[in-house]
């Protein structure tokens, strides 16, 4: 049965990817995770590029020197290529054994048994993630320099589990495909408005991810089955935000708009998010709910996200309450929490939250108003209003 440490440690993992900001921060948060969770010696993740290497290759287990006496980044040759190319889990009871091992550089560590797994976006095989030598239960043999394969060996169960984080991964690495495609483009309105997107949607679903992580780490004892389900649950969540991230690339409104419409969408993210928080947050619309052109209804969804972003994660606040009011001629949101505040002039002097200038620039796209009020000790309140005649 699968351990409740394993569960902490992939919530572990979904609260560092939605914290870092650096795509190779993040890797090195699965590799690590990985190691741990499936108990390890060695654990490495490589991002191929398109000339027979890698583009990035992250290991945990070895020190930077022992690293820098490795040499050279690897080629995508053997058990790795096999990986990349065939997209199929690789578990050997001895690497050194198998007909495709090459050999390992001098001052390469010793590998024997190995655990891998692609990482995919759909048919696409974004990377590849791999553990080596699990650690042997005690009075049990560990020597990995003996022929043939050791007396512990990685299971079937290490392998759904390096699955899962093989989810997680393929997210953080479309995260990185986003950010750089935001990089190169030319025109500063769309470099900024891709970069948004990328964070709002990366942001909501990671939240909804750990919340089934913690469900799945409370049932894992009491009730296996159901914990099961969590698991199934957190690679439908996954493959959900591989889908929004994807949206974001090709210029995609988010679908629950289209789907559901803007107050149901609003008093959802508040739902969930009052279930993933200790902190209590509500939702309240007033008015008769109208049409609206498509972009104004995304600024106001985006500019909700973003300072229920900043309420939760930064202001230390206790309750935070969304209103959405439809007046005679405009449509306006506000977002108020009960933290512990700031000084905007000093933000804007500073140059810090980004946050901040991503919704003024939501607001200013669509014609919009933003107004920040807060002050050191009294809590914060966004407003957005956009003509909605």
């Amino acid at each position: 049965m699968l351990q409740r440490t394993g569960f902490a440690a992939v919530s572990a993992a979904l609260l560092a990817m939605n914290r870092q900001l650096e795509v190779r921060d993040v890797l090195q948060t699965i590799v690590e995770s990985a190691r741990e969770l499936l108990d390890a010696e060695y654990a490495a993740l490589g991002v191929p590029d398109d000339h027979g290497g890698f583009a990035q290759f992250v290991v945990d287990g070895v020190t930077e020197e022992q690293w820098k006496a490795i040499g050279p980044l690897p080629r995508q040759h053997g058990i790795l290529a096999a990986m990349l190319h065939e997209a199929t889990p690789q578990r050997l009871a001895d690497v050194r054994t198998d007909p495709r091992f090459e050999g390992w550089p001098r001052a390469h560590p010793e590998l024997a048994d190995f655990l891998g797994m692609p990482i995919a976006d759909g048919e696409e095989v974004l990377g590849a993630l791999f553990l080596a030598n699990k650690r042997c239960p005690p009075g049990v043999r560990q020597d990995v320099a003996a022929e043939g394969a050791r007396g512990c060996a990685f299971s079937e169960e290490d392998e759904l589990l390096l699955r899962l984080l093989a989810q997680h991964a393929a997210i953080a690495l479309t995260n990185a495909r986003l950010y750089e495609r935001n990089r190169e483009l030319t025109i500063t309105g769309e470099r900024a408005r891709i970069g948004h997107d990328l964070h709002d949607a990366v942001a909501q679903k990671l939240f909804s991810l750990r919340l089934t992580a913690q469900a799945a780490t409370a049932l894992v004892d009491r009730d296996p089955a159901r914990a099961k389900q969590e698991l199934h649950e957190i690679d439908r969540l996954a493959a959900d935000a591989s889908e929004e991230l994807r949206a974001a690339v090709v210029e995609l409104r988010p679908a629950a708009l289209d789907e559901d419409g803007l107050v149901p969408t609003l008093r959802t993210q508040a739902q969930v998010l009052d279930r993933a928080h200790s902190a209590e947050v509500t939702f309240t619309s007033e008015g008769s709910p109208r049409a609206m052109p498509a972009a104004q209804e995304e600024a106001l969804l985006r500019v909700s996200q973003e300072a229920l972003h900043n309420a939760l994660r930064h202001a230390a606040a206790t309750r935070v309450d969304v209103t959405l009011i439809y007046a005679a001629s405009v449509v306006r949101l506000r977002v108020t929490d009960d933290g512990v505040g700031f000084d905007p002039r000093a933000v804007r002097k500073a140059g810090r939250h980004l946050g901040l200038v991503s919704m003024r620039d939501r607001a200013s796209g669509v014609g919009g108003r933003l107004t920040v009020q807060s002050e050191p000790g009294k809590g914060a309140a966004v407003e957005l209003e956009v003509p909605g005649g």
